[in-house]
């Protein structure tokens, strides 16, 4: 049985912090709202803007690198804790279409389920979002990590937002996040494989 902790009490559990103070980091919590895939607000009031906080100091650090490398750019973050319950609402929706490639099954639990994983992107001086090639929770393959070199040859993908991805990437990466293969936007703080058995997830 996985141990695994209620979102409600997270509010002054000294494992969790709040990302919305961290300097350099905007929210734009996407399924806060309706402008996500479901197109409808997942949240409720009390949207999660939540990291543990080995996670929330690795965000905190990738955000220094980046206003090393480009001063007055910020780190933009789609979404960060997502408790199992609207996770289970996602797979629900994907799991017998083509698109469950880019949904964790709940019956494993994503790594945003224990904080620990962050959906992000790079916005300019002015707010502007840089360049990707596609937007947050493209269920493509123009999205995918592992295929942008055939997307760079075929011309679907140009030198100038593979070059975005590259300095996102190359901050996370910095920090110790680490990527994945189908998603440009997608950095975990921690092997899935140790998160998934010592951690717990959140309800």
């Amino acid at each position: 049985m996985r141990a695994t902790i209620q979102l409600e009490e997270l509010s002054d559990h000294p494992e969790y912090l709040s990302i919305a103070g961290i300097g350099g980091v905007a929210l734009d919590l996407r399924y806060a709202g309706a402008d996500n895939f479901v197109g409808r607000n997942l949240y409720g009031e009390q949207a999660p803007a939540l990291l543990h906080r080995k996670a929330a100091e690795r965000l905190a650090a990738a955000a220094r690198e980046l206003a090393n490398r480009r001063p007055c750019h910020r780190l933009r973050v789609f979404d960060a804790l997502r408790p199992g319950r609207v996770q289970r609402v996602l797979w629900d929706i994907v799991k017998d279409t083509p698109q469950r490639i880019y949904v964790a099954d709940p019956a494993r639990g994503s790594i945003h389920s224990f904080g620990m994983a962050v959906d992000i992107t790079v916005e300019d001086g002015a707010g502007r979002q840089l360049d990707m090639g596609t937007g947050f929770d493209d269920f493509t393959e123009l999205a995918q990590p592992q295929r942008e070199a055939d997307m760079l040859a075929q011309g679907r993908l140009s030198d100038a937002q593979l070059a975005n991805r590259l300095l996102l990437r190359g901050c996370m990466e910095a920090a110790g996040f680490r990527g994945i293969l189908t998603e440009w936007w997608h950095f975990e703080a921690a092997d899935r494989d140790w998160v998934r058995a010592h951690m717990r997830l959140v309800e």
